[in-house]
């Protein structure tokens, strides 16, 4: 083991100690704490005049940018974990997927995965193909010091609901007739998007992010029954192959309160709660011996400081009993948030909960 990494494998030393890994290892902590999904840009002035003009993937691969971005929520709000700036669809677009962000639209893809043959255009991903999120993480590792910095990667479901779909999708009508039609080259297809997501994720645990959230954001559309059968093998081989670096894995969705226990048994260590499910029956669904994140209504930062702070204060008392809680929102921060009512809130549950 060299100097500069934990007993836990290599996660630096500098970042071991910190609340955030505390809470997520399940140890006792300083202060609850603090970090939000979407909090690199989206709601901040500084995050607008440095992309303007500037296409969403040609930031996710400027090193200068990615870690001007990563950085700016934890220097403005003192969050307690940095999360790399990315996008999901950015280890396809490197493995060479036509694809584009659209403003206001999303991600789009000019040919659909609809066949078996065009699971041949998804080859393996290498380091090669995404130095820059190696180059980029080295300088944020340097300036975030004791900051812990969250790796991040899209689930294989929601991967395959963009290619399948070619966008985003209220319905997901071409992903699940794959899914329910053709169930082998649907597992293939997952199976293939696991093995290009799990090495994106080594990527940056070995460039020095000291944990990973997974994003299953649109999983909630699924049956625990489908979930478990048609989604749940391909996430696991994701966590499986990140397991023996010691970093703590966080899985996440929007609308999964039913598949809460399935999104632990995958391998989580962490599992993200949106604001649907208080934290007290989240932790009765996903049982013992994981941590939670979570769970404020990210609408409630535009109702007002004595608002925030009352149904902040519910978030904690729900999470009273836990064996740990990472503070967040129960999904993205909405881009037109005031900057400092997160400010406020970070602020507010740090001392709400210092030990």
């Amino acid at each position: 083991m060299s100097a500069n990494e934990s007993p836990a494998g290599r996660q630096p030393t500098a970042t071991y100690d910190s609340a955030f890994l505390k809470a997520c290892r399940r140890e006792p902590v300083p202060h609850t704490p603090v970090w939000f999904m979407r909090q690199a840009g989206r709601s901040l002035p500084e995050y607008r005049k440095v992309r303007e003009g500037v296409a969403m993937l040609d930031s996710c691969m400027r090193p200068d940018l990615v870690t001007e971005i990563t950085l700016q929520p934890v220097r403005r709000h003192g969050v307690d974990a940095a999360i790399y700036f990315s996008d999901i669809v950015v280890p396809l677009k490197a493995i060479g997927i036509d694809l584009d962000i659209k403003p206001g639209v999303g991600p789009v893809v000019e040919q659909p995965v609809r066949t078996r043959a065009d699971l041949a255009r998804l080859r393996d991903l290498t380091p090669e193909d995404v130095a820059y999120v190696t180059e980029a993480i080295g300088m944020l590792t340097d300036e975030l010091g004791a900051t812990p910095l969250i790796g991040f990667a899209g689930a294989p479901f929601t991967l395959a609901s963009y290619l399948v779909e070619g966008g985003p999708s209220r319905t997901y009508e071409n992903a699940k007739a794959m899914m329910y039609g053709d169930p082998q080259l649907w597992a293939d297809l997952l199976d293939r998007l696991a093995d290009i997501t799990a090495a994106f994720l080594k990527v940056q645990i070995e460039a020095g992010a000291s944990a990973v959230q997974l994003f299953d954001s649109w999983a909630g559309a699924l049956a625990p029954v489908d979930y478990r059968r048609s989604v749940l093998p391909a996430s696991a081989k994701v966590f499986d192959a990140v397991a023996d670096y010691g970093v703590p894995r966080i899985h996440f969705g929007v609308g999964t309160g039913e598949l809460l226990g399935l999104l632990g048994e995958a391998g989580a260590d962490v599992v993200g709660v949106d604001w649907r499910v208080p934290l007290d029956e989240a932790a009765r669904r996903v049982g013992p011996g994981k941590a939670l994140q979570g769970n404020l209504d990210p609408t409630v930062l535009f109702a007002g400081t004595e608002a925030v702070e009352t149904k902040a204060r519910e978030v904690l008392e729900s999470a009273a009993g836990l064996e740990g809680h990472v503070f967040n929102l129960g999904h993205g921060v909405m881009p037109s948030t005031d900057p400092d009512a997160l400010t406020r809130l970070v602020e507010y549950v740090h001392e709400q909960t210092v030990r």
